[in-house]
């Protein structure tokens, strides 16, 4: 099963419609989180006193891991936030502080490090900028995560940018993006 997070709320979304391309090339069906319809929020201190003691009972049978088991058990992953303020949009960090459950997607191994309990082994970040990306703080961070603690091995960046400088067309960049994504073997 493919898991696609859409953290955009554009209706007309240029990092959808690369994401959906890639889909595409993906083939088969996927199942679509879109963020801003989840209505999730942060851990607040109830919450996170609750998710911990069911943690340590080992009861994972609330709903409130439901969005965990599901990154857990999906195929491949495709994630799409478009690159907002140096980063990506604030309902995706809420969407990893929710799924980030020990005992689901990691675990620690007998040295204390984290052990990624993940069944995906591939990973796509879909995402665009209206000037020059830099992905420390987005993709180097979901990079980051899946690799070291979740157990992701491969992580793939899709990137459009520059859409909204003057002297560069926007259609013309993402239509070579998608063009790049169909004849990629």
């Amino acid at each position: 099963m493919i898991l696609y997070i859409n953290s955009c709320v554009r209706d007309e979304s240029r990092t959808n419609r690369i994401a959906q391309a890639l889909l595409h090339k993906l083939g088969g069906e996927y199942e679509e989180l879109k963020l801003d319809e989840e209505k999730l929020n942060p851990l607040s201190k109830m919450a996170l006193e609750y998710r911990t003691e069911l943690i340590d009972k080992g009861d994972y049978s609330s709903t409130i891991f439901r969005y965990a088991k599901q990154f857990a058990q999906a195929d491949v992953i495709v994630i799409a936030a478009p690159f907002w303020d140096l980063s990506f949009p604030a309902e995706l960090k809420t969407y990893i502080e929710n799924i980030y459950v020990t005992g689901i997607v990691s675990r620690y191994g007998n040295d204390g490090n984290p052990v990624g309990m993940c069944k995906a082994e591939k990973l796509y970040y879909v995402t665009t900028a209206g000037g020059p990306y830099v992905p420390d703080y987005s993709y180097g961070y979901i990079k980051d995560l899946a690799v070291n603690y979740l157990g992701i091995k491969e992580t793939v960046l899709i990137k459009a940018e520059m859409l909204d400088v003057d002297g560069f067309s926007a259609e013309d960049i993402i239509s070579r993006v998608i063009d790049s994504i169909k004849n990629k073997e």
